[in-house]
């Protein structure tokens, strides 16, 4: 609470005690809450009522006394609470006082501690200044203004607590000075209070004394009726015991007549057991032969099918070979087949309308003369007087037809041929037949050739009889006139009018005084013709009473245009009229359409024109209720009463009625439907909907569809009708006119109109007020009807209702009223009827209290009684009771549920649910209704079960510790509180140490924890202990185990490890068994077995299979005093079943997509082609494939090695939320060593002393991943050249929360692979790209790891990569390409092949030396054929004049993939003539190395042969200069001598054999040329050869021809002869002519010599 310190003045507080009596008054009982119970008598409340100080007021008082009494006691009360806020006032003062004095004592504390502290400053401030330590005298300086600023903080917060304190005691004072004023009232206030305590006691020993002498008056009725009830008893066994015997001899009957009875019901069901069985055989006959027409007919069907079948196929046949002929004659086939198509189906609609047009004309034809010839003997058996049969045209006797047949005067006639008499066919049947059948009738009576049709008739019947009359004007309608006159009149009144506007109407003033307003008068002032019949006539007379001052004329005007068809004026006008005096006007109204009229009938005065009004008003409804509400009182529960409403109708029309529940979802809408429904029935109303159809509302089509023929219901059907219709296949055709014939009109309105009785809804017995018997009917013109309203309460309350009156008529609005009631229960009641006592348990007491209600003025007895079946269970007290008048009483229930409740209690107890629901009774004393009321429990047990009941933990190890699972159910419905208790110290019960709270029908599991100390047996119990005290144990026994080794480490928790990542732990196989001394140590031993001998001891690790656990050693020995290092290692890896599902998923959805594209293709395509075919595929194919794809890929799933074996492995990987797991591998201990283990004796592991490590391994997901090559994590460079460089990039992504910083492992130095980029962070989210290359300097396959590391994990990256020597072989020889010659402007094509003979695909570029870009700097150097040939590099030789290369090469690059060639195409096209052609092409690979280098060599003649061989006598280039070119088109025979050398050298050895001959050879050919010659072959002749042969020489041969394209040899040898000087080479020479197209020759010069062979 906010404590107050602020002071209260004096003026405050005296404005808030004068304020204090104006507080509203208080109950008494409300001071005073344990007199609650019972209320006071009305005199006994006004004596205790508090009243001021000396006033004394009798309960007798008048009114006066009466109301100041009661202003004195608002005064006391206002009074006490001014008191009560004067003493919370000062308390709240006091203790602001206190605490202000506390803290003004605390202040002046810290003030004297300051200053000490401050003396002690200024002393060690003076001793330091003495010792001149300048840096001390600062800070204490400093130090000692801050303790002033505090002392002067302290001071200024002394001042403000004085301050307070002292307005703190004002108040006070201010607060005592007010107290004393109002002491006198306290005491007087005291005095009261203790006068009313006296009364109050006085009043409690009265009732005590009553409650008294009412219980001794119990007691005696009790023995009164204890008497009565033995009494009772006695009679009752008497009756019993005659009872009995009867019974006895009544069974002794009963039996003989049982038997009799069995005896002829056993042969009843006999036969009627053989009347089944030959019924069932006859339904067996039935069905087989109902199975036997079924398979027939299916047979039946099927040949139908298979013929359609085939007769469709061979009519698709035609047009396919039709749509061929057409496309062969070079048409449009497809427009084609559509207009025929077209036209056959123009053809059948046009057939089946002519065969309908003939069936309805015969129809129509065959009715027309059959009526006529019924209508004759019809009129012939009325025997009427005899008269000129009127003669009728064809079109009046076809409706009068129709018109017969919908008053059903003539039976239908289903023939189509007049003979036939139709006799048995349904007259309910005949409405829509007829009608669908005169649908056309305007069309086809046209049509109809008839000789009836041909004769002249006169418009109007009769009218050309012989004895006909002329019609005779009534005198009465003679002597009427038009109602707006003839012309004549018409004229003259226009002439009046024009003169009355001219100034014939004049102002009327009498004595000074005009007149002014209407000169006449009329009675009434308004005609109005009510509630009228068309056809009727009506009368009306008015009374024009001149109303001016003195004598005006009158004249009748006319009425408006609107009413002059209808409306008459007969007045005749009484010329001058004296004020006052009246002339009549008679209004005849003659109705000819049934709608209101209005206007005004116009007269004409002296002093000016009037006009009166006229309406004309059909009849109509005017409905009204008398009351809107109904107000039935206050009723007890089960009496019945009953009010009337009166519906009225003031208008002229009719209409029915329907009294409705305000909540029904009927409204008019719905009623007026169902009103529709009923008159549809009658057959006159199809009469009109006939005709409306007939007069050309109707398509003319063979079926008709949604027109005026149907109303409201019959259109929905008539639509169901045509949609089974056009939906059922036309097998055989059934005629239209039968369709109605499935309806029923009688059963349609019984399933579409919901039962509506007494205008009350689903929720009639529910409701309180309800309708009475007359809740519909038709009420007539000025007329009213009487309805019973019915009020029949049920349940006490305040009860409403609302209803709501439903009109045919459509213009009459719903009417609403409502009803209200109150229901009174009776005197007594409960406010609770149903004690619920919730969730109980056996055998505990359950109390509550009844309270009872009376609305009595009188007191009552009570008699509380429980059902016997719950008497030993259940009780009331006290039984019996008296209630006093308007007041309560309270009852206790006592239940205590003992375990036979679910037998005793038979009925009123549900095994099942355990609901216990008792009916209780109390009887009021003169009441024959008694209060029931329902006790409702649920019965539960208090069991709780321990399972299993027997815990055996088996053999454990003193360094582990054995869990095991018990359940703890609990099998009541309420939450019980327990706790096992009195547990031994090496058993431990989780969660909560054995304590909590249990659930209803709940199971909780607890885990027992066992942990021996030592080596021994155990056996112990667990005790359980609920809230009520109930224990329930379980049964434990044990055996602890000391094994000889132990471990340094029982559990091992690895750091959460990325996958594919490593973390690695170590623990030690300790042997500390030393001795045999148990005093020392405990031996190792099983229980109470004897003790390990002392020794080796080896072990063996068991992990689990396919974990990524490894652990090494797994097998050792482990001396006495010794230990065993063994490492652990932990790899996460995901499992191959996980990555095969994944990959799975990844292929089905690939293959989907793609199927789905595939499928659209196929779609898209064939529905250009066919529409039936694209059903065909979308429905059958597409599923079929789908199926069959995935089962495939479940079936043989993807290869480890497979792309999608890794992309699914990356997936899984970068999407891996953790996983923890935790392993426990047995280590198992044996005496020995493992080097004494032999083959068939192992050693033996005991079991018991087996040891076991824990190991938690959390598994993560990798900080960095991959998200380039799908998520792999191998990179294989694949096959790269030799001597180049393949580079990878390789993209990682950081998806862990932080920033990493990143250490790369080194890679081999002389390796090829390098990393080019390291980067040394990673931030959260980021992707960065490595980049990896790969340089092999020989041909070999190459593999590294790469390992990023980070602080939370290591990546390891797999790179590989194979080195293949690029091997490339030419088809050319010596890398020379001799294009041989050529004549000049010509060209030659010849190709080689380059082989590829490498696992490596090898891209090539092709260049020519003549192209190269060094061109034109070599060309600027010296000409080659100046240095010696020693030094000639040139390769380029003679070049086109024209600019374009002499060679041309293609392709000019490309792809060589392994193991295949590549053909080069090159062609030589000179321009001129030339013998030194040359060029050099280089083939490159990879676009640096070249791998081959051929020359390519070529010469160009002007003419067809040519010589080649001899020595050069000119250099390979040619002259700056121009030469003369020879043309081409004139050549003749050139005589000019082109030389050639040859030069011989005999080599004359030493030796004395032979030398052999100098050789040389010329080479003479032909050149293949496109040109057209004259000669085909070419000839040569050499001369002077017998000259020649002289000198040594011998040629062979010396002369022949040469064909195109070939070439032939010359062989020159040389011997010398005797005669040759060997100083002096021999010189010879000879001509050579060659013979082509022109003649060339040559001088061929021999030189020869002799020289010494080596």
């Amino acid at each position: 609470m906010e404590e107050v310190t602020r002071p209260v003045s004096g003026a405050e507080l005296g404005d808030s005690v004068p304020r204090a009596p104006a507080m509203e008054d208080q109950h008494p009982e409300q001071e005073d809450p344990e007199f609650e119970v019972e209320t006071l008598p009305r005199g006994a409340e006004m004596a205790v009522g508090p009243r001021p100080c000396g006033s004394a007021k009798e309960p007798g008082a008048d009114a006066e006394q009466t109301k100041t009494s009661i202003k004195d006691r608002i005064q006391a009360l206002r009074l006490r609470q001014t008191l009560e806020l004067l003493d919370e006032m000062q308390e709240e003062k006091d203790f602001s006082i206190q605490r202000t004095r506390e803290e003004l004592s605390a202040c002046r504390q810290r003030m004297n501690l300051l200053s000490k502290q401050q003396k002690n400053m200024a002393a060690q401030t003076a001793l330091e200044r003495e010792n001149n330590n300048m840096a001390a005298v600062g800070r204490l300086q400093a130090a000692s203004r801050r303790l002033h600023t505090e002392l002067e903080n302290e001071e200024a917060l002394q001042s403000r607590i004085t301050a307070t304190l002292k307005e703190n005691q004002n108040a006070m004072w201010h607060i005592e000075l007010k107290k004393v004023q109002f002491e006198d009232a306290r005491k007087c206030i005291q005095e009261e209070a203790e006068a009313k305590g006296r009364r109050l006691q006085a009043h409690a020993a009265q009732q005590l004394h009553k409650e008294k002498e009412a219980l001794g008056k119990a007691e005696r009725n009790r023995l009164l009726r204890t008497r009565k009830s033995m009494h009772l008893q006695r009679e009752l066994g008497l009756k019993h015991q005659k009872l009995l015997e009867d019974a006895q001899r009544n069974h002794k009957v009963a039996v003989k007549f049982l038997k009799a009875s069995l005896g002829r019901i056993r042969e009843r069901e006999q036969k009627e057991e053989t009347e089944s069985r030959e019924h069932m055989k006859r339904r067996m006959d039935a069905v087989l032969a109902l199975k036997n027409n079924i398979t027939a007919n299916r047979e039946t069907l099927r040949k139908f099918q298979a013929w359609g079948q085939a007769r469709a196929e061979l009519v698709e046949q035609k047009a396919q070979a039709e749509k061929e002929l057409i496309l062969a004659q070079g048409g449009d086939a497809f427009r084609h087949l559509i207009h025929q198509h077209r036209l056959q189906e123009l053809e059948a609609q046009k057939r089946t309308f002519e065969e309908e047009q003939k069936l309805r004309r015969l129809e129509i034809v065959s009715k027309i003369l059959k009526e006529e010839a019924k209508e004759e003997n019809r009129k012939k058996k009325q025997h009427r007087p005899a008269r000129t049969t009127e003669c009728r045209t064809l079109r009046d006797k076809t409706w009068n037809y129709i018109s017969d047949i919908c008053e059903g005067r003539v039976e239908p006639v289903t023939s189509h041929y007049p003979d036939e008499e139709p006799e048995d066919e349904p007259p309910q049947h005949l409405w829509l037949s007829k009608a669908l059948s005169t649908e056309c009738v305007q069309v086809d009576l046209a049509d109809l050739n008839i000789q009836e049709e041909v004769l002249a008739e006169p418009e109007i019947p009769g009218l050309w009889s012989e004895d006909y009359k002329p019609y005779q004007v009534p005198k009465e309608e003679v002597d009427q006139k038009p109602v707006g006159g003839t012309k004549m009149d018409r004229d003259i009144l226009a002439r009046t009018m024009e003169q009355l506007r001219s100034g014939i109407i004049h102002k009327q003033v009498v004595s000074g005084r005009e007149f002014k307003g209407r000169p006449f008068n009329s009675k009434p002032e308004v005609i109005h013709f009510k509630d009228f019949d068309v056809g009727k006539v009506y009368k009306k007379k008015i009374t024009l009473i001149n109303a001016t001052y003195t004598i005006n004329y009158c004249k009748l005007v006319g009425v408006e245009e609107t009413l002059r068809d209808f409306i008459y004026i007969d007045f005749d006008p009484p010329g001058p009229m004296s004020a006052g005096m009246s002339c009549e006007v008679l209004v005849t109204f003659k109705p000819m359409i049934n709608k209101d009229l209005e206007g005004n009938v116009s007269f004409l005065a002296q002093t000016g024109s009037f006009s009166i009004p006229l309406k004309c008003s059909t009849k109509k409804c005017s409905l009204s209720l008398d009351r809107e509400l109904i107000d039935f009182g206050s009723y007890t529960v089960g009496e019945t009463t009953t009010q009337t409403i009166t519906l009225t109708n003031t208008g002229g029309l009719g209409t029915k009625f329907r009294f409705l529940v305000a909540s029904d979802n009927y409204g008019t809408e719905d009623y007026e439907a169902i009103l529709k429904m009923e008159e549809q029935k009658r057959p006159e109303n199809m009469r009109g909907t006939l005709r409306s159809m007939a007069s050309g509302t109707v398509d003319h089509g063979i079926v008709p569809s949604q027109s005026s023929l149907f109303t409201f219901e019959d259109k929905s059907i008539y639509e169901k009708i045509i949609t089974s219709f056009s939906e059922t296949p036309f097998e055989g055709f059934e005629s239209v006119a039968d369709l109605p014939s499935r309806w029923d009109p009688e059963k349609q309105d019984e399933a579409e109109v919901p039962p509506v009785a007494n205008g009350a809804g689903p929720n009639e017995e529910q409701m309180e007020i309800t309708l009475g018997e007359l809740t519909e009917g038709e009420i007539g013109p000025f007329s009213s009807i009487r309805v019973p309203i019915i009020f029949t309460p049920t349940i006490p309350g305040q009860v409403e209702a609302r209803f709501k009156v439903a009109f045919k008529n459509p213009q009459s609005p719903t009417l609403y009223f409502r009803a209200v009631g109150l229901a009174v229960d009776v005197p007594v009641w409960l406010p609770r009827p149903s004690v619920d006592l919730k969730i109980c348990m056996f055998d505990r007491l359950y109390q509550d209290s009844i309270l009872v209600h009376t609305r009595s003025k009188a007191a009552l007895r009570l008699k509380f009684e429980v059902c016997k079946e719950l008497r030993g269970h259940m009780e009331l007290l006290p039984e019996t009771g008296y209630i006093q008048a308007m007041s309560t009483y309270s009852v206790q229930l006592k239940f205590l549920p003992r375990l036979s409740l679910p037998e005793d209690a038979g009925k009123y107890f549900d095994k099942d649910s355990r609901v216990l629901e008792a009916p209780m009774t109390i009887r009021v004393a003169d009441q024959i209704k008694p209060v029931e009321f329902t006790v409702q429990a649920v019965v539960t047990t208090s069991d709780l079960e321990l399972n299993p009941s027997e815990v055996d933990f088996g053999y454990c190890t003193v360094y582990e510790a054995i869990r095991t699972e018990i359940n703890l159910s609990n099998h009541s419905l309420l939450p019980q509180m327990f706790g096992f208790v009195g547990l031994p110290k090496f058993v431990d019960i989780q969660p909560n140490d054995g304590f909590g709270t249990i659930m209803p029908l709940e199971t909780l599991q607890f885990d027992v924890i066992f942990q021996p100390a030592k080596a021994r047996e155990y056996n112990f119990e667990l005790v359980c202990k609920s809230e009520i005290n109930r224990c329930f144990k379980v049964s434990c026994r044990a055996v602890g185990v000391l094994p000889p080794l132990e471990l340094s480490h029982y559990q091992i928790k690895f750091p959460a490890t990325p996958l594919y990542d490593t973390s690695v732990a170590t623990l030690y196989v300790i042997n500390s068994h030393l001795s045999m001394n148990k005093l020392t140590h405990s031996l190792p031993r099983i229980g109470s077995e004897e003790a390990t001998p002392v020794g080796p001891t080896s072990f063996e690790f068991l992990p689990p299979p396919n974990s990524p656990i490894t652990i090494s050693p797994l097998v050792g020995t482990v001396l006495p005093g010794k230990r065993c290092l063994v490492q652990v290692s932990f790899r996460p890896v995901l499992s191959h079943e996980a990555i095969v599902g994944e990959a799975v998923q990844i292929m089905t959805k690939e293959m989907e997509s793609k199927f789905r594209k595939d499928t659209f293709a196929l779609k898209k395509d064939l529905w250009k082609q066919t529409m039936s075919a694209v059903r065909i595929h979308t429905k059958d194919r597409p599923t079929r494939m789908s199926i069959s794809h995935v089962a495939t890929l479940h079936k043989q799933g993807p290869v480890n090695s497979s792309v999608q074996y890794e992309v699914a492995k990356a997936n899984l990987i970068r999407n891996f939320q953790g996983k923890f797991d935790k392993f426990v591998v047995p280590c198992v201990v044996a005496s020995g060593d493992i080097k004494d283990w032999k083959a068939s004796e192992p050693l033996s592991f005991s079991p018991h002393n087996t040891l076991y490590l824990e190991l938690w391994c959390p598994t993560v997901a990798p900080p960095i991943v991959v998200t380039s090559s799908q998520g792999q994590t191998v990179f294989d460079f694949g096959d790269i050249a030799v001597g180049h460089r393949g580079i990878m990039k390789v993209s990682l992504q950081n998806i862990c929360p932080e920033d990493l910083y990143m250490e790369y492992s080194v890679l081999n130095p002389s390796g090829p692979f390098v990393l080019l980029n390291p980067s040394s962070k990673l931030h959260s989210g980021e992707t960065q790209v490595l980049e990896l290359s790969f340089s092999p300097h020989e041909s070999i396959m190459a593999q590294e790891t790469l390992n990023i590391i980070t602080k939370r994990g290591t990546l390891t990256l797999t790179i590989m990569g194979t080195g293949v020597a690029s091997m490339i072989t030419c088809s050319i020889e010596g890398n020379v390409l001799n294009m041989g010659y050529v004549i000049a402007r010509e060209s030659v094509s010849s190709s080689f092949k380059l082989q590829n003979d490498s696992s490596l695909p090898i891209k090539f570029w092709v260049q020519l030396e003549s192209l190269s870009s060094t061109r034109a700097e070599a060309r600027q150097k010296l000409p080659q054929f100046l240095t010696s040939v020693a030094q000639r590099t040139e390769i380029v030789g003679t070049q086109n004049h024209n600019g374009q290369s002499v060679f041309s090469v293609t392709p000019v690059e490309g792809l060589m993939l392994p193991g295949k060639a590549q053909d080069f195409t090159v062609t030589f096209s000179p321009d001129h003539e030339s013998l030194y052609y040359s060029d050099r092409l280089q083939v490159v690979l990879f676009e640096k190395r070249v791998s081959h280098r051929i020359l390519l060599q070529g010469a160009a003649r002007e003419h067809m042969m040519f010589v080649e061989g001899g020595d050069a006598l000119d250099v390979p280039v040619e002259s700056l200069t121009a030469m003369a070119t020879s043309d081409p088109d004139h050549r003749e025979e050139s005589d000019e001598l082109k030389p050639i050398l040859v030069t011989l050298d005999y080599v004359q050895s030493d030796m004395d054999t032979p030398a052999p001959p100098a050789t040389r050879e010329l080479h003479v050919g032909c050149i293949r040329t496109t040109q057209p010659s004259a000669k085909k072959t070419g000839e040569f002749s050499l001369d002077s050869l017998t000259w020649l042969q002289h000198k040594g020489f011998t040629i062979e041969p010396s002369r022949g021809s040469v064909e195109r394209g070939q070439t032939k040899t010359i062989s020159i040898s040389w011997v010398p002869p005797a005669d040759f000087d060997p100083d002096h080479p021999l010189l010879a020479w000879a001509l050579l002519q060659l013979r082509g197209d022109v003649k060339e020759t040559y001088k061929v010069i021999f030189v020869a010599s002799v020289v010494t062979g080596p």
